[in-house]
């Protein structure tokens, strides 16, 4: 009588292959949102990080190297990443959406506890300031080229219109309000500057 072989032994997953839980993600972003407002960007860390989200250090770690790319991750996703860009049928419409749009991530908690404090940080740190400009930037660029593409299309710009001067002329004046000043914004406020920025985009 012929012993068939034994079975081989299931095979053990390498620890680095481990999927990574959403909810342990989402618990840690949490936490960051919660530390910034409580401690601010200077102050924080990984360790407070990992112990209000209730995991340890190393399951922040699998996710981030550092806590600001922990920051940036969490800026850059609420800096008008994935929004579509504005389709009103006219220059206006569209910059006073992207106004509508900007003031909402301006309001963000992340935003308005985070982004001061990154821009301090940059202004020391070439490395800190290149990712700071990606996180911040690449949304809203995408939007004004949008934008001012379309604008373009339907003989409302010059082809020579610059998209950079858009965000120039827009999120300036939203930024320092917001930001800077910490004013309320009312509706009225961006019917005004959406027109300035229009003007100013006419002008050029």
């Amino acid at each position: 009588m012929t012993t068939e072989p034994a079975p081989a032994p299931a095979r053990r997953a390498p620890a680095g292959a481990a999927v990574l839980r959403e909810d342990v993600t989402e618990a840690i972003r949490a936490a960051v949102v919660e530390e910034l407002a409580a401690v601010g960007f200077a102050r924080m860390s990984i360790e407070g990080i990992a112990r209000r989200a209730g995991v340890g250090k190393t399951a922040v770690y699998r996710r981030w190297k550092s806590k600001l790319h922990l920051v940036l991750d969490l800026v850059g996703a609420v800096a008008a990443d994935g929004i579509p860009v504005p389709a009103t049928g006219s220059l206006y419409g569209d910059v006073r959406a992207l106004l509508e749009v900007m003031s909402h991530v301006l309001r963000h908690p992340v935003a308005s506890a985070v982004i001061p404090d990154l821009l301090v940080e940059a202004a020391r740190n070439p490395e800190i300031a290149d990712a700071v400009r990606g996180a911040l930037l690449d949304g809203q660029k995408r939007l004004a080229e949008g934008i001012v593409a379309e604008a373009v299309g339907r003989g409302e710009l010059p082809a020579t219109a610059c998209p950079d001067r858009a965000l120039d002329l827009a999120i300036g004046p939203l930024y320092w309000r917001q930001v800077v000043v910490r004013d309320a914004v009312a509706a009225g406020y961006l019917d005004e500057l959406a027109r300035s920025v229009v003007a100013g985009l006419r002008a050029h």
